[in-house]
């Protein structure tokens, strides 16, 4: 009667133990296509993506192929990272693809120019929160300017002071959307050419067609990609995009 107990109990803990093993890693897809100017700091984001993913446990793969978007792939993926992509980068199909990704409950990352992006598609400008006016050009495209936090003790701010200042390509935007929760502003008088002088966002989050979105407009150098501010900021977005546990948003060190 004892062995059949605890072979019972065995058998029990092996099934529990196969359970464990067999619950998969939160997943993100980086994808990094361009069809108009492209950055070379993609390659430093890349870099650190592949890091963060090492160290915080989640899996990653990186792609720059449009064909990626169809169901069966998305649906691998908690979350989709638009790292830098500029231009009309999905076809009409990838298009409807993506869109049904997000409606059963997929995320969205956008990183720098992922808002100078797909123009013709309203949806995603809706989904971005905002498209891509213009950045400096004179003294110089990349300037420093003051960041004001707007959210303070929040998951996408944790760790910052309430106003930093810090240097990068300062966007500023059009067809703003009214239900962006913003979380980082900018200072247009900190800098030379800013052209969003009453209101501009540079951080946001929000509820989107059944997803998730997270769009930053950090990201322009190279510098920027060891940023631990930077990269704290990044990771709270992609945890919230993807649906996890954001109230235990590691900070990096």
């Amino acid at each position: 009667m004892r062995s059949g107990i605890l072979l019972v109990a065995c058998l029990a803990l092996l099934f529990i133990f196969s359970g464990c093993s067999k619950k998969q890693k939160l997943n993100v897809l980086v994808f990094s296509k361009t069809e108009g100017y492209r950055h070379e700091s993609i390659e430093a984001g890349k870099d650190a993506l592949l890091k963060m993913a090492q160290e915080k446990g989640f899996e990653v793969s990186f792609t720059e192929d449009a064909e990626q978007f169809i169901e069966k792939e998305l649906k691998k993926y908690n979350t989709v990272v638009f790292l830098n992509t500029t231009g009309d980068v999905l076809n009409e199909a990838q298009q409807n693809s993506f869109e049904r990704y997000i409606r059963s409950g997929g995320g969205y990352v956008g990183v720098h120019s992922a808002t100078d992006t797909e123009y013709d598609w309203p949806w995603y400008g809706s989904l971005a929160g905002a498209y891509f006016l213009d950045h400096p050009s004179d003294p110089s495209n990349v300037q420093k300017g003051k960041f004001t936090v707007t959210q303070k003790d929040h998951w996408a701010t944790k760790g910052m002071p309430d106003e930093f200042e810090r240097e990068d390509e300062f966007y500023s935007f059009k067809d703003i959307s009214p239900n962006i929760n913003v979380v980082l502003t900018i200072d247009d008088k900190s800098y030379i050419g800013g052209s969003n002088p009453d209101y501009h966002p540079m951080s946001w989050y929000q509820e989107y067609d059944g997803g998730r979105t997270f769009y930053t407009a950090m990201g322009h150098t190279n510098e920027t990609y060891s940023e631990p501010l930077f990269l704290n900021h990044l990771w709270a977005g992609i945890q919230y995009a993807m649906k996890a546990d954001i109230t235990k948003t590691d900070q990096f060190h």
